[in-house]
């Protein structure tokens, strides 16, 4: 007990402290705060359906997220929380990235897909019986070859 005590008087120290002080005023401190949204929101989004996740906006989240923990590691003085932020958002994106790797790739059914998608309790959202790579757009009915398509006409609306 005496070592938590003992414990707890130097934590107060320390945030009694002009550097700790300055350090929470600083940009270096409030940065990398503001930016936990981005990793909460993605880790957020694992229960959410898969047909929501766009790949183009996952791979830009990933790549930013890695040039950014390049960069806070760089930078003078290195800003660690910046860091670490950026190390959960790419992990948290690469995990959707998989996942919607997986359901628009991958060949999913209806049962992988559900399993893949961890639906929140109470969701209504219903699961595709297959997967939009498995359709074939070119087997459906309704579907033009571009050089039959006129977008003057009314029958193409």
């Amino acid at each position: 007990m005496a070592a938590v005590a003992a414990l707890w008087r130097r934590a107060v120290e320390i945030v009694k402290t002009k550097e700790f002080r300055d350090y929470v005023t600083s940009t270096h401190f409030w940065g990398p705060v503001a930016n936990w949204g981005l990793p909460l929101a993605a880790f957020k989004d694992m229960r959410a359906p898969l047909d929501i996740i766009r790949g183009r906006m996952t791979t830009a989240l990933i790549f930013y997220s890695m040039v950014f923990m390049r960069f806070a590691y760089l930078v003078q003085s290195r800003n660690l929380l910046l860091m670490a932020c950026h190390g959960t958002n790419v992990v948290a994106q690469s995990m959707q990235g998989g996942r919607y790797l997986i359901y628009h790739y991958g060949g999913a059914t209806a049962a992988t897909a559900a399993a893949a998608s961890v639906a929140s309790p109470g969701s209504t959202a219903a699961t595709p019986a297959t997967t939009p790579a498995a359709e074939d757009p070119v087997t459906d009915g309704d579907c033009l070859e571009v050089t039959d398509y006129d977008p003057l006409t009314p029958e193409h609306d």
